[in-house]
């Protein structure tokens, strides 16, 4: 018995410098993420990217679920428990448990950077697209169009449509599918803008080719 015991302590004692190690790192690792946590929470803030996300009624069905409309925390949240995890990975290396580090290498850290990445997309694009619809109406209204409003909202919700799929296609969402729409949604825009300059243009294009052979006929 005594031969056993000696035993058992000798395993524990051989194996606590490696617990206390990991439970270091790792808690050193949740101060780390959670530092960062507030500061990606304060950078996205002062973008004022809920402002713009507000405009687009996002605020008001978000409050109908009962959520409240936090970019900066999402994000901050989403950042921190990606790095936890890196941390958590590190302290079961150091404890040679190789099991749950497949499992968490293989489920959540190959897959949680595509779900940070879609995301900061569409907070990039919210930017973007405000910044372009505001561009847009006031070249439109220096330039004398009447609808300055209407391409602001186009460019405005092109932009978004377009980071909805680049967002989908990074979380690996039906990829094939998304393809399919995204090129039958172009292709429509082609068709659409060709026929209005055609059918729109018709008259003039008719005046303009009179008038060269005008031009020709005279020389």
């Amino acid at each position: 018995m005594a031969a056993s015991l000696k035993g058992m302590w000798l395993a524990v004692a051989s194996y606590l410098p490696s617990l206390v190690f990991a439970i270091v790192v790792f808690i050193l690792g949740w101060v780390i993420a959670a530092m960062i946590e507030k500061f990606v929470a304060k950078l996205i803030t002062l973008t004022r990217v809920d402002s713009i996300l507000a405009t687009t009624g996002l605020k008001e069905l978000l409050a109908k679920a009962g959520v409240e409309l936090n970019s900066g925390a999402f994000v901050g949240a989403l950042i921190k428990w990606f790095l936890v995890i890196v941390f958590l990975v590190a302290s079961f290396d150091i404890l040679g448990l190789s099991q749950v580090n497949e499992f968490l290498r293989g489920v959540v850290l190959s897959y949680l950077p595509n779900v940070i990445a879609a995301v900061l997309i569409l907070l990039a694009s919210a930017i973007v697209a405000e910044f372009l619809k505001k561009v847009v109406i006031g070249s439109a209204k220096a330039a004398g169009v009447a609808k300055s409003a209407f391409l602001g909202s186009v460019t405005k919700w092109a932009i978004w449509i377009f980071a909805i799929l680049t967002a989908l296609t990074q979380l690996g969402i039906a990829v094939s599918i998304i393809q399919t729409v995204f090129i039958g949604v172009v292709a429509a825009l082609a068709l659409a803008i060709g026929l209005s300059f055609g059918l729109g243009g018709r008259d003039a294009a008719a005046r303009a080719i009179e008038k060269m052979r005008d031009e020709v006929s005279d020389r």
